[in-house]
């Protein structure tokens, strides 16, 4: 069996990416490459849009089926105040507010409801092998 950085644990997690893009160049859509690249299973969240890298898109944070482990955001504050109820109702294991997107409101609403955050960067965490 050959080392890893990675975390046996933590490998194949279910990660719910808020803002997918189609775009190449979006760090959202470098998100869903890195995370695919390491084995992730990942649900890409964005109404405008049927695929994200071949991943199956979902309009909302309502239209996850299966449990999240882990929530990266890649909206703005101001888009993720109207999003906090579905996020708390989603119960995700972690989320994570990627640069940009810091929202003292939901980070409030997350530590009352006990789900874990931090604010970090995706690509950065992959890369680094601390995901």
């Amino acid at each position: 069996m050959s080392a890893s950085n990675q975390n046996p644990e933590k490998s194949h997690q279910h990660v719910a990416v808020l803002g997918a893009s189609p775009k190449s160049e979006r760090y959202s859509n470098q998100a869903v490459r890195l995370l695919l690249q390491h084995q992730h299973n990942i649900t890409a969240i964005n109404p405008g849009f049927d695929l994200i890298e071949g991943q199956p898109c979902v309009a909302t944070l309502a239209d996850i089926q299966e449990p999240v482990d882990t929530l990266t955001l890649y909206r703005s504050a101001s888009q993720l105040t109207g999003l906090i109820d579905d996020i708390i109702t989603l119960k995700p294991k972690r989320v994570i507010f990627n640069p940009g997107t810091e929202s003292w409101d939901l980070q409030q609403a997350l530590t009352q409801a006990g789900i874990p955050w931090q604010e970090n960067c995706t690509l950065v965490m992959l890369r680094g092998g601390y995901f």
